[in-house]
């Protein structure tokens, strides 16, 4: 897993089916687009959706391979170069806090998609890079990395603090 030279992306679509987000990164112009920005690998984490991903990248030299579960995704996110996420809140932190380059790509599909505040607040922070299905190509193309931001999570003691005297509870 640690080969030298490796760079890979994880897209990962947790416990859901975003078939979309997959469709979007097993098209040969993507996978293209991959291989201009220097990635070798493209691991692919497909949870309940029933679009099967190609392992053979056409005329590219890029490894492919996807799964549908994994008790855990943190090695799969440590080892990447690049993941792209749905607009999960877990997947989000998860991937900032391992301070790991992200693309969080929006699924229309849901009703009331509150996720896509979340993702689009982040992305005008800086913190990471929002798309949709349809413009991810696009996104990895004119993606600068050196303009992400870290993310810094917040301080929840001022929170505990409040709601415990809210509640009643001896401060300390």
């Amino acid at each position: 897993m640690g080969d030298r030279g490796r760079r890979m992306v994880f897209v990962t679509v947790g416990t859901t089916c975003f078939d979309a987000l997959v469709k979007a990164v097993d098209s040969e112009a993507m996978k293209e687009a991959l291989l201009q920005k220097g990635y070798t690998d493209l691991v692919i984490q497909m949870g309940r959706g029933t679009y099967m991903p190609s392992k053979v990248s056409g005329s590219s030299t890029l490894q492919v391979d996807y799964f549908t579960f994994s008790p855990s995704i943190a090695d799969y996110i440590r080892e990447a170069s690049l993941v792209i996420s749905h607009a999960g809140s877990g997947s989000i932190f998860e991937t900032l806090r391992l301070s790991k380059p992200l693309i969080v790509v929006v699924n229309e599909d849901l009703m009331d998609n509150h996720q896509s505040e979340l993702a689009e607040e982040l992305a005008e922070r800086k913190h990471l890079f929002c798309a949709r299905p349809q413009t991810l190509r696009e996104a990895v193309e004119a993606m600068d990395l050196t303009a992400l931001q870290p993310y810094e999570p917040g301080d929840a003691k001022p929170v505990v603090t409040l709601i415990n005297k809210f509640l009643g509870f001896p401060v300390g």
